[in-house]
Parts: structure tokens; C-alpha cells; sequence
């Protein structure tokens, strides 16, 4: 007889894809939370889009006993109560709202503009990665002149780090989610054209300065304190976690950005970033930090559609680059 296999538990329904409307899973995630998910595991910032206008149209629906939405790159947790919303009732309203929402490219998304002072190379983090090479992998391949930066450089075809700055200058950062405590931003570039990416520490690199400002794979993040850490490290900035709420940036919230928000970096040398740190815990200095504006996706997808070729050349550098650099 042919073996059964059996029935995959976790899923509690899914919605196939029908036209632009990407295929949907709605999982259980315990008993007090369903997990959503849009489309393949892959990476496709449409999928964000999407996620966040599902997230609005869900709190404006009003429904009861929903508690909290967390959402993610392509999915998205949410609390609920089951005593009062009961789990096949949630999973209908969702199906129900997916007919409600937008095309994903008539979407405007809330966005804040965020700039950052950032430090790059900064002795920081130069001290935590040669306290790894001491400690940890002496010949880690990924440690060059005592930082990561120059790894970075290599790794996408750049001509030194110098080239690698301007790459993370040039773009705007779109923080897709916030994930792990506490409210370390998960980013992407919104111009492809300086889409850096690079593999992870192996091991774990042990410490990791509070600020530190690293990417692994397509990835940027800020470590809002310090930690071990896996990613590539190529600069410091200004707090952004801060329980004492010192800063009136943190009045509300102790945690400074938010899913949809877009970051940019503004070079400084690190006296400046020291002083700036300073002045962050004083509560004197002034994160700059732009009113909600709009992202509109359709003109950010012609936007796209419009650096396809130079993409693909940039792309095309970083293939040929990767082969002639060791992976740690």
C-alpha cells in the first residue's frame, strides 16, 4: 500500500494565488497567535508592500479581539484572543480582507525618513574584531587590516572601502521589520543599483559594540546592544534602544524606529560620533527625524523597472568577484 504521509498540522488554511495576489499561508503559531505568509520564501520587497497594507486594512477593521500585529518581511504574527475571536473566524477575516486590499502597486505606505550619523570603520568595532581574531578565528578570511570593510569591498567587486561608503550612502535603507529584543531593524536597499551583500561571521563573532552597524547577506541591521553577532561590520552609529528613555527621541517608545521606516546614513568621523553620543544620553542632541511621508510603489516599481540593466552589470561584478574571495 502507498504510505500516507500525514497531514502537516501546523497549517490551518491557505489561499492560492490569483492574479497579482500572491499564494497565502495561515499557520498556528501556539494558542495565542497565527502566523501569516505571503508568496516562496525568497527576498521581494513587494511582499513588505503587501504585508503592510494587509496590516492596515486589518486594524481598520475594527475586529474584535485582535491584540497586536507583528509585521514582518513576508509574513506577519498576530496576538489574538480566541476566547473572544475565535481561530477559524480571524483566518476568514483575513481571507475576506485579501479581496480588499489594494494591488500592491497602487499601495502608499507611511514612511518616515530617518538620517543617522554613522562612523565607518570606527575603532569600536575595530577593537571587537581584533579581540576576535585573538580570541576566536586568527584566520578568519573575512578580517582584513584589522576590519571587515576591505572583506566587503572584495567580496562585491569594489575597489576599496572608500567605494563600499558610497554604496551605503547612495540608497536609502527600507527597514522591512523589527525582530529580536530589542528592536534591531532588519534593512534593505530601495536603489538595487548599490545592493552590498556579503556571508555571515563563522563562528558568531562574541561581542558586538551597542550601535555596531553590520550586513549579512542582503541584510543591514543595528545592533541596539551589544551582543555576539554574525555580521559583517562596517561601522557605528547613535542609540537607538535606550530603556532610561534619556532622549526625547525615545519619550513614547523605547525602541526608535519602526517597520517602514527609511534610514539614511550621514558620514561622520568617530570624535563626532563619540561627541554625538554624548550629547543622545544628555538629552540635548535631536534625531533627524522626518514627518510620515508616502512611499508609493508604483512609481517606485518603474523606478526599478527603470535600473534593470545596470543592476544586472552590478550584479554581473559581484559574481566574478565572489570567486576569487574565501568564505569564512
Amino acid at each position: 500500500m502507498p504510505q500516507v504521509m500525514p497531514r502537516n498540522r501546523a497549517v490551518i488554511d491557505t489561499l492560492p494565488a490569483r492574479g497579482a495576489r500572491p499564494p497565502v499561508t495561515y499557520r498556528y503559531a501556539g494558542d495565542r497567535f497565527l502566523l501569516l505568509e505571503y508568496g516562496d520564501m525568497v527576498l521581494d520587497l513587494t511582499m513588505n508592500f503587501r504585508i503592510f497594507g494587509l496590516n492596515d486594512a486589518l486594524k481598520r477593521s475594527g475586529v474584535d479581539g485582535l491584540i497586536e500585529t507583528v509585521p514582518a518581511l513576508r509574513s506577519m504574527l498576530i496576538q489574538y484572543d480566541s476566547l473572544r475571536l475565535p481561530t477559524r473566524r480571524l483566518v476568514d477575516t483575513l481571507k475576506q480582507l485579501e479581496e480588499t486590499i489594494a494591488s500592491v502597486d497602487d499601495l502608499n505606505i507611511p514612511s518616515r525618513r530617518i538620517e543617522l550619523p554613522m562612523a565607518f570603520e570606527d575603532r569600536w568595532t575595530r577593537a571587537d574584531i581584533e579581540r576576535y581574531v585573538k580570541f576566536t578565528r586568527k584566520d578568519a578570511p573575512n578580517v582584513i587590516n584589522g576590519h571587515n570593510i576591505e572583506y566587503i569591498a572584495r567580496y562585491n567587486g569594489l575597489r576599496d572601502p572608500e567605494e563600499v561608503i558610497h554604496y551605503l550612502c547612495a540608497t536609502e535603507w527600507w527597514n522591512a521589520c523589527i525582530g529580536f529584543w530589542p528592536g534591531l531593524p532588519f534593512m534593505f536597499p530601495l536603489d538595487p543599483r548599490f545592493a552590498i551583500v556579503t556571508p555571515k561571521y563563522n563562528p558568531t563573532r562574541p561581542w558586538t559594540p551597542e550601535g555596531a552597524v553590520g550586513i549579512g547577506g542582503p541584510c543591514v541591521a543595528i545592533y541596539p546592544v551589544a551582543s555576539p553577532g554574525g555580521y559583517q561590520l562596517f561601522g557605528r552609529t547613535i542609540p537607538i534602544f535606550d530603556l532610561q528613555q534619556r532622549n526625547p527621541a525615545f519619550k513614547d517608545n523605547p525602541i526608535l524606529l519602526k517597520a517602514a521606516d527609511r534610514v539614511q546614513w550621514v558620514r561622520v568621523t568617530d570624535e563626532a560620533l563619540e561627541a554625538i553620543r554624548e550629547q543622545v544620553y544628555a538629552g540635548t542632541y535631536r534625531y533627524k527625524i522626518v514627518g510620515y511621508e508616502s512611499l508609493n510603489v508604483k512609481s517606485y516599481l518603474k523606478f526599478l523597472e527603470s535600473v534593470k540593466p545596470e543592476v544586472a552589470a552590478f550584479q554581473r561584478r559581484q559574481a566574478e568577484a565572489v570567486k576569487q574571495v574565501a568564505i569564512p
